[in-house]
């Protein structure tokens, strides 16, 4: 059979079964089963012309007959049909659109198990007009295509010069968002790489079909890691998300939602260009809020120093930059932890969009609790200056519960379910601020109780200045050297990092916090009594007779302390 003779447009735009049924040719023709299937798609037609077609069929193709081949499967009187249902069942699995037959002159009725194969499988027999001549038909679905790819060719064109027209006249996301959304009727998000929100053009019941499928987390993040790979089917629509990349950088996603079809091929196409006009545009964006943000940073950094200006001038250009340095407050510092020494060694430009992602989303949560609270990126740290509200303010002890209230609740909207790619971090807050005078007193506590929570806690901690315990105490002691020194005078050779040092500190703190129980620090440290006795009389000649001496004791409770926070 010569195939190419039949086949047409390989690469054509596809176009549904019902619409192919249009044509003139095709204006008589019914679906005798597998009516469900009619939105198949269709790129070429092919003409049976011998019984074994499988092996020169091509995926989206409608194959036609004048019936005469199958007339030529093998046929059993007890199970007619049977070798016909098995091609119906082939010609599926191979992706056929649909098959026509000319009824009356080879095959006088379709047996009713292929139909019910077709019913099943969702796959349209047609039975087509006996005067029908194949080259018209040819012809015809062929002009049908050309006109659905001028068509579509036009559509992607028009939308993509609409896009750059946007931009260049000013335009945002959301404008891009909306003109997509129009033109190719979807819904529209653009979020950042781990799926904060940017920008949409998403109807009402179109985000409660998607919260419904669980795909945003309580906190309004869309779930961009559960459809990465794939698209995904919600009911008889599909979602998808559109990488927008630029210059090999990862800048946002462009997620579409179709809530009453799949998204075909020339729509995906057409997202894919207006991909690009988003990353020409969110490049211009990041490049001016680089040098905003590296300002905003500068200038919050002199406030928290104590190097930006009397009060009067701090506010004021605070306002400038649409902040409010509302006391009383705390000061948050928030900082990304460092890699596992298992995990793969990483560039510097990808911790950097580590970094820069961290910041995007916790800008968004902090601004959602409040748009003028003073926020930015310190490189390898976000610090933020969070106000009590003034009905809060008349008693201290509520506004500080108050305010650490709403710092764990942006601390978990900022983490939401450790989806898109993000990393854990530790936060640190400061004692409540009444002054601007007092705030590089309150960074320091911030950034203190971030490194000592850390250390104690491990990654991942939020901790608050005021709730440090000794650690508060020892945060305070600005000369770090004279603390080294104290703990290594009192620990003596227990401040070495040799493994028996490291052991007997552990038997020295499970005896202080068990005050000195022999048998209880024994059952912890799974030793025998005497050898827990003999550990004791060891720690005793190095350290002194600190089970007897409560001041010693607590030189050497200071001092263990000391070396956690700092080791």
């Amino acid at each position: 059979m010569d195939e190419n003779k039949h086949t047409l447009m390989r690469g054509a735009y596809r176009v549904p079964l019902r619409d192919v049924l249009k044509v003139d040719c095709l204006s008589t023709a019914t679906v005798l089963a597998g009516a469900a299937g009619l939105d198949r798609v269709v790129t070429r037609l092919n003409v049976m012309e011998v019984p074994d077609i499988v092996d020169w069929v091509s995926p989206h193709g409608l194959l036609v007959t004048t019936g005469f081949p199958l007339s030529s499967l093998p046929y059993d009187a007890n199970e007619p049909g049977t070798a016909f249902a098995q091609l119906i069942r082939s010609l599926d699995t191979h992706q056929t659109a649909a098959l026509g037959i000319k009824i009356g002159r080879y095959v006088d009725e379709v047996p009713a198990d292929v139909l019910a194969v077709a019913d099943e499988l969702a796959f349209p027999i047609l039975s087509l007009p006996s005067d029908m001549a194949f080259d018209d038909l040819l012809e015809q679905v062929h002009i049908r295509l050309n006109d659905v790819q001028a068509g579509v060719l036009e559509r992607t064109d028009a939308l993509h010069a609409a896009l750059e027209g946007l931009v260049l006249e000013g335009g945002g996301l959301a404008q891009i968002a909306t003109e997509i959304a129009r033109v190719l009727s979807v819904g529209v998000l653009f979020t950042s790489v781990d799926g904060r929100e940017r920008a949409s053009a998403m109807a009402g019941d179109m985000r409660g079909a998607l919260d419904e499928a669980d795909l945003f987390e309580p906190a309004g993040r869309f779930r961009i890691e559960r459809v990465r790979s794939h698209p995904l089917s919600i009911g008889r629509g599909q979602v998808h998300v559109q990488p927008v990349v630029a210059g090999g950088s990862d800048l946002a996603r462009l997620v579409s939602f179709s809530p009453g079809r799949q998204l075909p091929q020339d729509d995906l196409y057409a997202l894919q260009r207006a991909a690009t006009v988003a990353a020409l545009l969110i490049t211009q964006q990041q490049a001016v809020s680089a040098v905003e943000s590296k300002y905003r940073g500068d200038f919050l950094r002199d406030v928290l120093t104590g190097r930006a200006g009397d009060a009067e001038f701090v506010n004021e250009h605070a306002a400038g930059l649409g902040w409010k340095l509302d006391l009383p407050g705390i000061v948050i510092s928030a900082e990304l932890d460092p890699p596992l020494a298992s995990d793969e060694p990483v560039s510097a430009r990808i911790r950097r969009g580590w970094q820069e992602r961290f910041f995007t989303a916790w800008g968004a949560v902090v601004g959602s609790y409040d748009r003028s609270a003073p926020s930015a990126d310190f490189s390898d740290e976000v610090v933020t200056l969070l106000s009590v509200p003034v009905d809060k303010r008349k008693d201290p002890v509520e506004a500080m519960e108050f305010i650490r209230d709403k710092v764990n609740r942006i601390v978990a909207s900022v983490a939401g379910d450790r989806g898109g790619g993000r990393r854990p971090f530790s936060v640190g807050t400061s004692r409540l601020v009444w002054e601007l005078d007092g705030l590089p007193d309150a960074y320091r506590q911030a950034r203190r109780a971030t490194e000592v929570g850390r250390r104690i806690n491990g990654g991942g901690s939020t901790s608050h200045f005021d709730q440090l315990g000794i650690h508060r105490l020892i945060g305070l002691i600005p000369d770090r050297d004279e603390l080294s020194a104290f703990a290594s005078d009192v620990l003596c050779e227990l401040a070495t990092d040799t493994a028996e040092a490291e052991e007997l500190r552990t038997t020295l703190q499970v005896l202080l916090d068990t005050n000195l129980n022999v048998a209880e620090a024994s059952r912890i440290q799974f030793f025998h009594y005497n050898t827990m006795r003999y550990r004791i009389s060891k720690l005793e000649n190095i350290l002194g007779p600190f089970t007897a001496g409560p001041n010693l004791r607590l030189n050497i409770a200071v001092a263990l302390q000391v070396r956690q926070i700092q080791r």
